[in-house]
């Protein structure tokens, strides 16, 4: 049996297995795809405390040598389900694998709803970005396009107004959804320009980077191609928690309900990372979330042995 099993191998889990490693438990770390989630997307991190510049994969790869290098075991399998034992907790995979631990962190991380476009996947951190945070000031002074008009959308766009020399909103409905307050701001950015109805229906690219969008107009079936240098995505996140809801509570959109202590309803199952609910999801929050939930867990194991 494991002190701790971590499901997911982004920063938040890797976090949590460190922490957990250096408290002198025994980690097993799940992760489905490939360690590191998200961040592996960014060609260039430089909002990383410490860190001058990495890319997102060499970022995951340091993470991944360090907790092996404490300890860690791993598997690339999928957490399909967690059952409360009380005493243990017991993790089955798609794999058909059981696991069982004294305390679990669940860190699934959310994966970017994407535009389901050839090509598209290619072109993530070759043009394709998510976090206007992270990745603005690789476009400064250039043109970029933002899919979505939500709050998500509309603040990436305002951030990157600041930045860039020129920024297309397309949203394919007919007008945008995000909050009054902030269309009224966009709209008074001379850099800015909305166009509503236009659903992006291709991206090209030349030598391997995003180069422009196709569009075409959902009334009229106008299409047209617009030469752009980025394309920042904001048409939402996909948390994949319902699996572990019988233990930690959804919110409406799927998150986990939990609070900055990363405790959930079931006593030694904690989560952490974009997977809870959370107003800032970025690097630095999915590690402290990890160290959070890792170190309450510890104390979880620590008195139960009391």
């Amino acid at each position: 049996m494991y002190d701790i099993i971590v499901i997911g191998g982004g920063p938040a889990g890797m976090t949590a297995a460190l922490y957990a490693l250096r408290n002198g438990k025994r980690v097993l770390v799940l992760e489905k795809h490939g360690f590191g989630g998200q961040i592996t997307y960014s060609p260039k991190v430089e909002n990383f405390p410490g860190t001058l510049q990495l890319s997102g994969n060499e970022i995951a790869d340091k993470m991944l040598e360090q907790i092996l290098s404490q300890g860690a075991e791993v598997e690339l399998e999928k957490a399909l389900s967690v059952e409360d034992l009380g005493s243990c907790k017991r993790v089955k995979t798609e794999e058909g694998n059981t696991f069982e631990a004294k305390a679990v962190v669940i860190a699934t991380g959310v994966k970017h709803r994407m535009l389901g476009l050839q090509g598209e996947n290619e072109l993530v951190g070759q043009g394709i970005s998510f976090c206007a945070v992270c990745d603005g000031d690789f476009f400064s002074g250039q043109r970029v396009c933002v899919a979505g008009g939500g709050n998500s959308a509309l603040q990436e766009a305002l951030l990157l107004s600041q930045k860039c020399r020129e920024v297309i909103i397309l949203q394919d409905l007919p007008e945008l959804t995000g909050e009054q307050t902030l269309q009224n701001i966009l709209r008074r950015q001379d850099n800015v320009k909305i166009f509503t109805n236009q659903k992006i229906t291709a991206v090209k690219q030349t030598k391997g980077q995003l180069s422009a969008v196709a569009v075409e107009n959902r009334l009229t079936g106008e299409r047209q191609m617009i030469e752009t240098d980025g394309l920042f995505i904001a048409i939402g996140l996909i948390p994949e928690n319902e699996p572990f809801a019988p233990l930690a509570d959804l919110n409406a959109y799927g998150y986990f309900d939990a609070q900055e202590d990363c405790l959930t309803r079931t006593p030694g199952v904690y989560v952490a990372g974009d997977c809870r609910s959370k107003s800032v999801r970025q690097l630095t929050t999915a590690c402290a979330d990890g160290a959070v939930a890792a170190l309450a867990a510890c104390r979880f194991i620590n008195e139960q042995l009391a």
